[in-house]
This record gives C-alpha cells, sequence and structure tokens, in this order.
C-alpha cells in the first residue's frame, strides 16, 4: 500500500468516522451496536439527530477548510486559516463547539482571540482543535515529527489556548505521520510523548498506555486528552477500520469526534480501500462559508491525494 492511499485513508476514514458518530452524539454506550449488530449489512449511516444519513460535522468542516487554506496558500497561513475558521462560523453550520464559537465571533484579532478567551475563562482544553486535525497531519507528514508536531500546535492555539489542547493534536498529528509511512503508530507513541511538554507528559501517557480502556477516564471524551485516549484504544484493540470506527462511536459521549479521530489513524492504518463501500457512499460535506458547495467523496479524495503531494497538481 503506497503512501497516498494512506493519506486518502485518514482524510476519508476521519469524515466517515464523523459522520457515522454524529447521530449518536451524547448517547450511551453500545447504542451504536445495539442497533447494527453484527454481521453487517448496510444503513448505518442512519441520519439522525439533525444530520442527514452520511452528513459530516463540524468535525469535518473545519477540517477541509484548514486543507484548503494549506493548498491554496502554498503553506501554513495561520491568518488565512483563522478567516476561513471565523466565515465558517458566522454561516450558521448546524454544530459548532461553544469554546470555538466564543474565540471566533469574539472580534479579537487571530493572533490573540483564543489566549484573550483562555486568560479570563482558563478553560480550553475542549477536542476542537484534535477533531479537524487529519488534513494538517497528511500535509506535514512529510516534514518529519518536529515539523508536523510544531505545526498542530500553532493550529491548534489559534481557537484553543490551553496547552493541553495543543499538545493531544500534536501527538496525533505525529501517530498519523508514522502510520503514513507504513510503520505501526502504536509503537512512535514514546517517541511522540518524549516531545510533549514536561505539564502535560503525565497525562496523555496516561491514557496512551496499552492496557489503558476508556472506562478509566476521569472526563468526560469532550476534552481532548480522553478523546485523544479512546480514540487510540479504538484503534489499539481492533484489527480493522471497520472493527475501530465501531469501537470508537460504542463508547458513547462525543460520538462524532473519536470516531473522527480514531476513523483518521484507522484510515491511515489500514488505507482507503479498507473504508467500507457502503459507508462512504452516502458521505458528504456541507461547507458554510463557501456558498453552497457540498464535497463528495470524489472531493475529499482528490483533497487528500493534493495534501499528501502538494506539488502534485493533479
Amino acid at each position: 500500500m503506497d503512501r497516498t492511499q494512506r493519506a486518502v485513508g485518514a482524510v476519508v476514514g476521519s469524515a466517515v468516522g464523523d459522520a457515522l458518530g454524529a447521530p449518536f452524539e451524547f448517547g450511551p454506550a453500545d447504542a451504536f451496536s445495539a442497533r447494527f449488530p453484527q454481521p453487517i449489512r448496510g444503513g448505518e449511516m442512519c441520519g439522525g439527530g439533525g444530520w442527514d444519513p452520511g452528513e459530516a460535522t463540524d468535525d469535518t468542516q473545519m477540517a477541509v477548510h484548514l486543507g484548503e487554506s494549506l493548498l491554496e496558500r502554498g503553506g501554513l497561513d495561520l491568518q488565512d486559516v483563522f478567516a476561513r475558521f471565523r466565515r465558517w462560523a458566522a454561516s450558521d453550520p448546524k454544530d459548532i463547539g461553544l469554546q470555538t464559537e466564543i474565540v471566533l465571533t469574539s472580534g479579537e484579532p487571530w493572533d490573540n482571540a483564543a489566549a484573550a478567551h483562555f486568560a479570563t475563562n482558563h478553560r480550553a482544553a475542549g477536542n476542537g482543535a484534535l477533531m479537524r486535525a487529519t488534513t494538517s497531519a497528511v500535509c506535514f507528514a512529510p516534514r518529519g515529527r518536529q515539523a508536523t508536531m510544531d505545526a498542530a500546535r500553532e493550529i491548534s492555539a489559534l481557537t484553543h489556548g490551553d496547552p493541553a489542547a495543543w499538545e493531544g493534536t500534536a501527538i496525533f498529528h505525529e501517530l498519523v505521520r508514522v502510520a503514513l509511512e507504513g510503520e505501526d503508530p502504536l509503537a512512535g507513541i514514546p517517541s511522540a510523548l518524549a516531545e510533549v511538554r514536561p505539564d502535560h507528559r503525565d497525562r496523555y501517557s496516561a491514557v496512551l498506555q496499552p492496557d489503558w480502556h476508556p472506562d478509566q477516564a476521569t472526563e468526560f471524551n469532550g476534552a481532548v486528552w480522553p478523546c485523544l485516549g479512546s480514540a487510540v484504544w479504538a484503534v489499539r484493540t481492533t484489527t480493522s477500520y471497520q472493527d475501530a470506527v465501531r469501537a470508537a462511536v460504542d463508547l458513547g459521549g462525543d460520538t462524532d469526534t473519536v470516531a473522527a479521530v480514531a476513523g483518521g489513524l484507522a484510515g491511515a492504518v489500514h488505507g482507503f480501500d479498507a473504508i467500507p463501500t457502503r459507508w462512504t457512499g452516502p458521505l458528504h460535506v456541507p461547507l458554510p462559508g463557501a456558498g453552497d458547495r457540498v464535497l463528495h467523496l470524489p472531493d475529499l479524495i482528490h483533497l487528500a491525494q493534493r495534501l499528501a503531494d502538494p506539488q502534485d497538481d493533479r
């Protein structure tokens, strides 16, 4: 399997996890399997909770805006990314995280909005920066561990002032980078943790231990570290893309984001061909902030291919 197939798997895999998990958000554990027990014959992209079948949420919408900025600006232009996020937030998306909404609608300049919020609120460790990170992880992966982790921190800091959000997103970037190289991302966890700020390392080390289970989480999985830990657990304890995403959704809670993160990593591990076509067929991504655009599978594949190799004018 070549690197591009893994990159497409990551981007599409994250979007599929997002859309699959959305109707079960804030529901109980095992609700997905109770409704769709194995063996599966289709229908899992069921919609509900305000979402159409196969419709991706704010997780994927922000990931697409981020990815398109990276391509159109020829690299990381933080001011442009923030402007796109701000236009998106002002375009009445169906869902937007409270933390992200406050920052993007505050009127503060791009390089101070998140910091100003954190200075007064002191709570900004939600998973809203992690949820959108698969496109940037694919883009920066060829530049190596340090560059990809640093980029994750910079992008996260646009909306999240708490360094906990930066470090969790940086770890995810690095695990995706390792997977895109065809290596085991779980084996890359110690090296990633070694690059984490010392004051946050213990927290992430705990949730990324081989014997950690989401039942041990001390916070809701809407927080960045249990979200990342739960997604990695889903990949660690399964052997296929399909099973990893099912496991993530079955955890309950913030199902769309946990499944988006798990789906991104599992897609990088198992590749695009491992994603069931019954899930990719209905997939679509409305894009508030970009007119009436709606992305479908071919659009996401093209985006991922360009992010994996920006020099390729496919």
